[in-house]
């Protein structure tokens, strides 16, 4: 989430990014142009939303805290269901329920921790999803393991689909109240792998992780399959389960070249 909050209770254990040079450094980061789609999701007040808006992007803020997305529709002049004076519209809703654009679009958003996964899930799984890059603001643990040497099939979906990197870490005193944790900027970039490759990715990872200690070279069987690993830099004998995500797309690259 996203922006300031005044008083001392803070029953839903939100935590608004506050620190204005770390908004600007993530908005730059997505190098957004004037039009681009961007979601801000759990805008909170509206500090990104605001940056983003400043940036000319036509932002697109999901809030599901009434009150919060009362005032944040106050702040860019706009109706209820309707976008305002600034290039914004709020949309009280729940991240991990809200439909998401048909169009290609990017998400820059400091997002609750708790709804992180879920968040992910909903961004990276599905191929129809057409996410152009998202610069995140997650607890340092998520992103630790999320730019580690995928755990699960899952993940390696996730990685293997898209770059995913750990840019900067972001102090809890960035924010307010602060967290009992440091955060991190994540930043997501797609891969260039074509749809026609998804479903072969999607099945070599599923074997992958189906049997524990299976040797790569097991996932690209026949003539010259050791000797393509190898220059791809990767162990023909090693563990596919131990593969990277750069590993696991440059596989998928290989897979395709292949003759069937």
């Amino acid at each position: 989430m996203s922006g300031r909050r005044s008083g001392p209770p803070n029953p839903a254990g939100a935590h608004f990014l506050a620190d204005r040079g770390v908004i600007t450094r993530l908005v730059d980061a997505a190098g957004i142009g004037p039009g681009s789609l961007v979601l801000d999701l759990g805008a909170g007040r509206g500090a990104i939303t605001l940056a983003l808006a400043a940036a000319g992007a036509r932002v697109v803020a999901i809030e599901r805290d009434p009150r919060l997305a009362a005032s944040l529709r106050r702040r860019v002049g706009g109706s209820p269901g309707g976008a305002g004076r600034l290039p914004v519209t709020v949309v009280e809703a729940d991240l991990r329920s809200v439909p998401l654009p048909r169009r290609e679009f990017e998400v820059v958003a400091s997002v609750p921790f708790s709804l992180t996964t879920a968040l992910l899930r909903r961004l990276l799984t599905e191929p129809a999803v057409r996410l152009a890059g998202a610069e995140l603001i997650i607890a340092w643990g998520a992103a630790r393991w999320l730019t580690a040497v995928p755990r699960d099939a899952e993940t390696a979906w996730w990685a293997a689909r898209y770059q995913l990197r750990l840019a900067s870490r972001v102090p809890a005193a960035s924010f307010c109240p602060p967290p009992g944790t440091d955060a991190a900027q994540l930043s997501v970039r797609p891969r260039p792998l074509p749809r026609s490759g998804q479903a072969r990715l999607r099945s070599l990872i599923r074997a992958g992780y189906r049997q524990p200690g299976l040797p790569a070279h097991c996932l690209l069987p026949g003539r010259g399959g050791r000797r393509a690993l190898a220059r791809s830099g990767i162990d023909p004998d090693g563990a596919a389960s131990s593969l990277t995500g750069q590993q696991w797309f440059q596989l998928a690259e290989l897979a395709a070249s292949r003759p069937r």
